[in-house]
């Protein structure tokens, strides 16, 4: 998966902004303001950090040795994915919705309210 079509897929779910808050290299992807996803995108290979259930992490690392623990990160709750790797974009997908979903999941009420309405 290339930037561009990771960039796109962030942006398409609901209630999802981005900013630079680090430097002008440093993508970061937030829904209500809380980080689901970020990467360099300067990097080559393109290395994103996603948080992950911290059981499903281990099996994820287990499986594709391109996902590795959160550089920069608690290294319980995020990978860092390398995206032009051997992983399929089905399973690249699936570890973005996952993030985002991990981090709605932890909204408070009324956000989860506030997004609903988005």
């Amino acid at each position: 998966m290339d930037i561009e079509t990771y960039r796109n897929y962030c942006l398409n779910k609901k209630g999802v902004s981005e900013s630079f808050p680090f430097d002008e290299a440093v993508l970061v992807f937030k829904v209500l303001n809380k980080v689901f996803a970020l990467g360099n995108i300067n990097s080559r290979p393109l290395k994103i950090n996603l948080k992950c259930d911290p059981e499903k992490a281990i099996t994820y690392r287990e499986h594709y040795p391109e996902i590795t623990p959160g550089y920069h990160m608690n290294k319980k709750h995020w990978n860092t994915v390398d995206f032009q790797g051997s992983i399929p974009d089905k399973i690249l997908y699936q570890l973005v919705d996952h993030s985002y979903d991990l981090v709605v999941s932890k909204l408070t009420k009324k956000q989860k309210e506030a997004l609903n309405e988005l």
